[in-house]
């Protein structure tokens, strides 16, 4: 039988996942639509109006991601908390781009993670 060697890699930056995908031979054309999608990541964000995190939670959902919001989230939703955002690089960029289209707090919060997400090459 073969032995098919399983191994946990580190890849923590758009440039590692793009190293990987070349060195196991994939299409050159391939490297920049897989890479952003082999990068998972964790956002903290602070002092969110309870009502925008169930709407950010919603719309990462929706592209496969998650959110973790404070318990009572849906009763406290005029009140400030912290939200623990999770997902692809891919997922987070979506996410960017669905933010901006909301009214102003949330084009704020998307601002803020695409300047985030810049950073992170």
């Amino acid at each position: 039988m073969t032995n098919h060697r399983p191994t946990f890699i580190e890849i923590k930056t758009l440039q590692d996942a793009k190293n990987e995908i070349q060195k196991i031979g994939s299409d050159p054309q391939s490297i920049k639509i897989m890479a952003p999608k082999i990068i998972s990541k964790a956002i903290k964000l602070e002092n969110v109006m309870l009502q925008d995190a169930i709407i950010i939670k919603q719309d990462m959902l929706s592209i496969g991601g998650e959110v973790a919001v404070p318990m009572n989230t849906f009763e406290l939703h005029d009140k400030n908390g912290n939200i623990l955002i999770s997902g692809t690089l891919k997922q987070l960029q979506d996410l960017v781009e669905k933010l901006d289209r909301h009214y102003p707090r949330l084009k704020n919060i998307s601002k803020e993670l695409s300047i985030l997400l810049k950073g992170d090459k």
